[in-house]
């Protein structure tokens, strides 16, 4: 009876604990975006919200007032939205694909996905408007975006294709067949450069660094369908890649359909990085760290560590883009660049407190 009592006070108190962590970091997430809709190089600040919104329900005709209500509602929102997507999917991604390989070195880009979205952008960039004219044509002023999540699809289904055995999907071949698929898609990304003019290669340069300056309206409508399949998938993905942790076979006594979850698990992954890929270009280091500092504050329990990236993942990328916004005002980093500067010490010092920690053993 003891032991039950004890189980269930346990229960509760890592309910709690997952409760305040996702709490403290949701109200951290809203401060960080009200912040990234207050600053910028415009001058205009969250306090002229009121005029904002007198001007966008036709209550004035102050020209002042109508500035403001294109700078905070057409620019920065949308901007702030689509920012704070890419870093909850590409932070998603990052632990599912930790969780999946069982290996905390994991990245969404380990797979090929990104490179693949890479490539089908690289290509309608630099052929938009000849060989692909006609898919430029048609889609218009989207032709990138969905050219960038045809390729990351496309990369994603030649590689469940080739480690699949029957029904079984093996997962040290879907490993080192994504990154052969990577280095082909990275080696004609380069041919492609190569054979660009100097307007296409900077534009190349540009987008691979990523940004979030050609947010809009159209594009976070884009993505919606894509936000929403998110979270309805994450109460599916944490069972399935908590018990993959002690491995497939124990996974399957535990009563998980492998098979079913590491294709859920691919496509999810797939997804998330094609659609970052898409409006923002090629971001990096929010699925490498994001997970790695939940687990270090909460745990490898995916209850946690996915809603929890989701929110934390969101807030950097915020934060990397109020920082590319301000630091060279009125011009603007690229976000890729910025992401980098934040990304990379902290994952030098997460390795180097992992290494102090095992030659401590």
């Amino acid at each position: 009876m003891n032991d039950v009592r004890e189980l269930r006070t346990r229960t509760f108190r890592d309910q709690q604990s997952r409760s305040t962590l996702i709490g403290f970091l949701a109200v951290g997430f809203t401060i960080i975006f009200v912040a990234s809709l207050a600053i910028g190089p415009t001058g205009i600040t969250f306090d002229a919200l009121p005029r904002a919104m007198s001007a966008a329900l036709g209550l004035t005709d102050d020209p002042s007032a109508e500035r403001d209500r294109l700078v905070l509602f057409d620019i920065r929102l949308p901007r702030s939205l689509l920012g704070a997507f890419i870093g909850a999917a590409l932070a998603i991604a990052g632990a599912t694909m930790q969780g999946l390989f069982r290996n905390p070195l994991a990245d969404p880009g380990l797979i090929g996905v990104s490179s693949g979205a890479a490539l089908a952008a690289v290509a309608t960039i630099a052929f938009g408007s000849t060989y692909l004219s006609f898919w430029t044509f048609i889609f218009g002023i989207y032709a990138l975006p969905i050219a960038a999540m045809v390729g990351g699809l496309a990369t994603t289904a030649a590689l469940v294709v080739v480690a699949s055995r029957g029904r079984q999907l093996e997962t040290a071949t879907l490993l080192l067949a994504g990154i052969a698929i990577a280095a082909l898609a990275n080696a004609a990304t380069g041919f492609i450069s190569y054979l660009s003019d100097d307007r296409q290669l900077r534009d190349l340069t540009l987008w691979s660094m990523g940004s979030l300056s050609g947010a809009s309206w159209s594009k976070v409508a884009a993505i919606i369908p894509l936000a929403m399949g998110l979270l309805v998938t994450l109460p599916f993905l944490s069972r399935p890649l908590n018990a993959l942790i002690l491995g497939e076979a124990e996974a399957f006594h535990l009563g998980i359909d492998v098979e079913y979850a590491k294709r859920v698990a691919i496509a999810a992954t797939a997804l998330s990085v094609g659609a970052a890929v898409a409006v923002a270009g090629i971001v990096g280091f929010i699925g490498l760290i994001v997970p790695h500092l939940i687990r270090l504050v909460a745990g490898p329990d995916h209850r946690i560590v996915l809603p929890a990236g989701a929110i934390l993942g969101a807030a950097l990328v915020l934060v990397a883009d109020i920082l590319a916004r301000m630091l060279v005002a009125p011009a603007e980093l690229p976000l890729g660049i910025v992401m980098a500067a934040i990304g990379a010490p902290i994952f030098m010092h997460l390795v180097l407190r992992r290494g102090a920690a095992v030659g401590g053993i």
